[in-house]
């Protein structure tokens, strides 16, 4: 977090000013530059209102002057673009969600295999889950720069309009039937959980086809990026295959 960390208050304002990638701005409880605050809600970032005490850990005890903000590496890109570009290409498209997912390091990972595997877009909620961050950027190898990522306020929404563009949703779940076993051509969107939680129970509710990866093992479950990377290349072997 740090390293993408900046704080104080002309600092931030400059980079509101000039509409950088934020994805989270740290306001101390009862700040009063009421015109920073005012950039801060027209920017779309999520805000979060903390004690002085988080802001000083924050900061490794460094003057922020009651403000920081968390820094995007990239932009993210607008859900209705991905789709246009991927009509315009004449492609049959092929998206991932990630619910929830709090590692830099999965989503990192994600982005990687996503290139490998000509996953057209990527779609991460603005809450609760990790955003774009340097980690996430370095653990990708370059693969975020050609991996367009949106940043959705509600899953379910978003699924719901992906269904009205014709695509069909498929969640990752240990209840579903043999993720081999489904018909994973055509325009499709994996639902990929997050770390434990697996995805929440609206999100599953609201998708197509529940599929599951076989275990024989003790263990329960598998890594999310390990998980992603089974789903998304038996979709490549689906299509390849015809």
């Amino acid at each position: 977090m740090k390293e993408d960390l900046v704080y104080g208050k002309n600092p931030v304002k400059e980079l509101l000013l000039n509409n950088r990638r934020i994805n989270k701005i740290y306001l101390q409880k009862g700040f009063k530059d009421q015109k920073i605050v005012e950039l801060a809600k027209s920017s779309g970032a999520v805000i979060k209102w903390c004690e002085k005490s988080f802001l000083d850990k924050l900061t490794e005890g460094n003057n922020h002057q009651g403000i920081g903000a968390s820094v995007s590496p990239k932009d993210y890109t607008p859900l209705e673009e991905i789709l246009d570009n991927i009509e315009k290409q004449g492609k049959q498209g092929f998206l991932v969600i990630l619910d929830s997912l709090e590692d830099p390091h999965n989503l990192g990972s994600i982005i990687r295999t996503a290139n490998g595997a000509g996953v057209d877009g990527i779609i991460i909620p603005k809450h609760r889950a990790v955003p774009l961050t340097s980690t996430v950027a370095k653990v990708a190898a370059g693969a975020l720069e050609y991996v367009p990522v949106a940043q959705v306020g509600n899953l379910v929404q978003t699924i719901e309009f992906l269904k009205e563009r014709g695509y069909w949703i498929f969640g990752a779940d240990m209840d579903g039937q043999t993720y081999y076993q489904a018909d994973l051509r055509g325009k499709i969107c994996l639902v990929i959980g997050g770390e434990g939680k697996g995805i929440g129970q609206l999100v599953k509710k609201h998708c197509d086809v529940i599929l599951k990866i076989p275990l024989k093992g003790q263990v329960n479950s598998l890594n999310a990026s390990v998980a992603a990377g089974i789903l998304i290349y038996e979709v490549v072997k689906q299509r390849d295959n015809g």
